[in-house]
């Protein structure tokens, strides 16, 4: 998808498909969106030695994911010298010679020229389903959302399925991978009402692939708050597993949000150097309804990172020492004495 934006298309840009056909590294490129596309291929191009400007509309980078985790990311590209662009509005392009010029408009600091050599747009996707004959054949879909589908992945017409990114808010190659199993096993084995597999039923962890990276499964704090739920949330820097002090990417996170009163994971967020590897301990957890604390009696190889999520897990078991509790520990202890 491309922005609606004045002399964007006259003046040339790249995508995530065609800006793998470059010969030649651009000096000087400006990226249109901070989401993974975008934070993914501006760090690459940073450390191929082009002079990088990241413009997003928003105030952070990968407004998606929790604040904290995505502050660590951002700070990291600053540091690495990216520039990061916020609130700006683009109000045009225009190209002079070999060089494109974006015109900003900025909240604090008012007009600028922006020059670049190359404009990479990663501001998301659409589907594609024109041209298909869908109509004909009764598939009812939507230019923007896509395929219209239900939780058994069947479209409007009962004879038809669809998967992927075309139909589905997770546009994830594993996602489009767990829905097909579900789709053949709807379409071919699945008798009458009863035995449907449902999407909604998946536990799905993503992953962005900077460095560090961050991934996250289950429900975000501001999810929880938006469906009722009230949570505690356990913390720790991934410098706390020594593995991480010794590889030297002391910079991340696990951050665990549990339903309050309880260990029961409802959603995680892990920023490393190897987050995605990491978060699937999660997802085993939450589909297999293992709680935080179970964690505690996980023995991890020393050094690896994964102690992180046992020291996250053991901030959850130390509140569980009460006053009450630590009174009748101590009395005990006494007692022993």
């Amino acid at each position: 998808v491309a922005p609606p934006i004045e002399g964007l298309a006259e003046a040339g840009y790249l995508d995530n498909e065609t800006v793998f056909s470059l010969t030649d590294r651009p000096a000087r490129i400006a990226v249109i969106g901070a989401g993974p596309i975008g934070c993914e291929l501006a760090q690459s191009f940073q450390r191929l030695g082009s002079e990088v400007h990241i413009l997003e509309r928003m105030d952070q980078i990968l407004t998606r994911e929790d604040p904290d985790a995505a502050k660590i990311v951002q700070d990291v590209r600053v540091r690495e010298g990216v520039e990061m662009i916020f609130g700006c509005a683009i109000e045009r392009v225009e190209r002079r010679g070999d060089e494109r010029v974006l015109h900003l408009t900025c909240p604090e600091k008012g007009a600028r020229e922006l020059v670049v050599d190359a404009i990479l747009v990663g501001a998301g996707r659409a589907p594609n389903v024109e041209g298909m004959g869908l109509e004909t054949v009764g598939v009812r879909f939507d230019p923007k959302a896509g395929v219209e589908v239900d939780d058994t992945l069947r479209t409007s017409n009962p004879r038809i399925w669809a998967v992927g990114d075309v139909c589905m808010q997770w546009k994830f190659t594993h996602a489009a991978d767990a829905a097909a199993k579900i789709a053949v096993q709807n379409a071919l084995f699945a008798v009458g009402p009863f035995g449907r597999k449902k999407l909604s039923d998946l536990i799905m962890p993503w992953c962005t692939y900077t460095e560090p990276e961050i991934a996250h499964v289950g429900l975000y704090e501001r999810e929880a708050m938006e469906r009722g739920i009230a949570i505690d949330t356990y913390q720790v820097s991934i410098a706390e597993a020594n593995r991480a002090v010794t590889d030297g990417q002391e910079e991340g996170l696990v951050k665990v949000h549990v339903r309050r009163g309880s260990d029961e994971i409802v959603g995680a967020t892990v920023v490393s150097a190897h987050a995605g590897d990491l978060v699937t301990q999660f997802t085993l957890a939450i589909q297999n309804k293992i709680g935080l604390g179970s964690f505690t009696n996980v023995i991890y190889p020393y050094p690896t990172q994964g102690e992180a999520i046992k020291r996250a897990a053991g901030a959850y078991t130390r509140t569980r020492l009460t006053p009450t509790v630590k009174r009748l520990f101590e009395r005990w202890l006494s007692w022993q004495r």
